[in-house]
């Protein structure tokens, strides 16, 4: 058994040393925060201030993969989710009636939550596993880096003091300072490719009132204009979030943050406006997100490792803009392999650098390509222009095959080449199209010039 460092206590931090923990192995979980998620949800959730996690507070809907991988190693940890109000969506709910089962549609789930409830559910689960001890308000100050080709690591500085270990796990996320240790002790540097997305997000809380409305009905929780994109997330315990993402350099997006001009934009888009029709009560005020890139940061390079005894997971190996919400599924992956294969990997790194090419790498070259299309669509209010990928969209919504393509690409479950490519979607696609014969790629969002109409001159 392997004697585990973890630097960070997060959503992959904790993922990895309970997996870690539950197959014998002894970790030590060292996070800098010295606050924890707990029992009251809505306080940590609206009030505790993570300017180092800025997600935190912007919405999520979990794939496939996180369901999937909390179901089999942690399935006390999934029940826990939904006994605190996370919610399960079959995307072919949207149908009311399930089309005739295939293998994987059961897989084919999104959980409903904000992060917070997850974050609840995984820190109980540690503090009930003997072999995982977490060690709050205790930042890691550097490595300690032995010799060798390439040279290894064999623990962690806490204060004065160093923590020996067999295997360091660095998921500490985006704002990782491993690379820089490395480099200052004369490592090779981490290969790292970065994207910025030019996209900004603006996001605002609401609760559905206990004797209000419960329900939007059949409405799509997307909608789109040429320069902005809308979005709904249900959430837990009766709460949602309404999401506008637009161009870094789109002059509104400073009034964006006044709440009133805020859902006044957000009724222009028929997704959020069925919601806000329910006459929620607002939970926050307008959380903004920008800054953010696409970034791939590998500690091998042609050579091999850059260093022994130490990978990354999480936002530390791979941070994508959360468009298509893949971090957190990114990251369970990621933890379950190491968890899988902990004493393998702790004698030869490469064999995990190696995974992660292979498995997780693909989707983030697939979101950096969609990235730069979205980003320069929005920055130029440039209208969708293929009609068959936009009929494909469309047709989604009518047709439980094209659906379940959709569902597979979205949830991590195939490239969208393989999904959509089959001669069933491409026949579906085309009846579609012989049956709509005026479709045209239109967006359903406003036009550029109501929604200057709303900015405050």
């Amino acid at each position: 058994m392997a004697r585990v460092t973890v630097i960070g206590g997060g959503m992959t931090g904790l993922g990895t040393a309970l997996m870690l923990g539950r197959r014998g192995h002894a970790v030590t979980v060292f996070e800098q925060d010295g606050r924890k998620a707990g029992e009251d949800l809505d306080r940590d959730f609206f009030h505790w201030e993570r300017p180092r996690v800025p997600q935190a507070v912007q919405p999520h809907s979990f794939l496939a993969p996180v369901r999937t991988v909390l179901r089999t190693e942690t399935p006390d940890v999934h029940a826990d989710l939904l006994a605190r109000g996370a919610r399960e969506y079959h995307e072919f709910d949207w149908f009311g009636e399930h089309p005739p089962h295939r293998d994987g549609d059961e897989e084919l789930v999104t959980l409903r939550t904000r992060r917070i409830v997850l974050e609840a559910a995984l820190a109980a689960a540690v503090r009930r596993e003997r072999t995982v001890d977490v060690r709050q308000g205790c930042p890691v100050r550097g490595l300690a880096i032995g010799e060798g080709r390439p040279p290894r690591v064999t623990g962690v500085r806490v204060g004065a003091r160093m923590h020996r270990s067999d295997l360091v796990v660095d998921a500490s996320g985006r704002r990782s300072p491993v690379p820089a240790w490395l480099i200052a002790a004369g490592c090779r540097p981490p290969v790292v490719d970065s994207h910025r997305t030019g996209l900004a997000y603006l996001c605002r809380w609401y609760r559905l009132r206990a004797d209000g409305p419960r329900d939007p009905g059949r409405v799509k929780t997307g909608s789109a204009a040429p320069f902005a994109l809308a979005g709904v997330f249900p959430s837990d315990n009766d709460t949602f979030a309404v999401n506008l993402v637009l161009s870094t350099g789109d002059p509104t997006r400073g009034a964006l943050t006044d709440p009133a001009v805020f859902e006044a934009a957000a009724r222009r888009f028929p997704a959020s406006a069925a919601w806000l029709d329910l006459d929620p009560e607002p939970q926050s005020p307008v959380l903004a997100m920008a800054g953010l890139d696409n970034r791939w940061t590998a500690l091998a390079d042609d050579a091999g490792p850059v260093v022994a005894g130490l990978v990354n997971a999480g936002d530390s190996l791979i941070h994508t803009n959360p468009t298509f919400g893949h971090g957190v599924a990114l990251g369970l992956l990621a933890a379950q392999q190491l968890a899988t294969h902990a004493d393998r990997i702790s004698a030869d790194t490469l064999v995990y650098h190696r995974w992660t090419a292979q498995a997780l790498r693909p989707w983030f070259d697939a979101q950096v390509s969609a990235d730069r299309v979205n980003g320069q669509r929005l920055a130029e209010s440039a209208p969708l222009s293929d009609r068959r990928a936009a009929a494909r969209a469309a047709c989604a919504f009518d047709d439980p095959v094209v659906m379940r393509a959709r569902a597979q690409v979205r949830h991590l479950l195939r490239p969208a080449d393989d999904a959509y490519g089959t001669d069933e979607v491409d026949r579906h696609v085309t009846a579609w199209l012989d049956a709509n014969p005026d479709f045209s790629p239109e967006s359903d969002g406003p036009t550029r010039e109501q929604w200057v109409a709303l900015i405050p001159s």
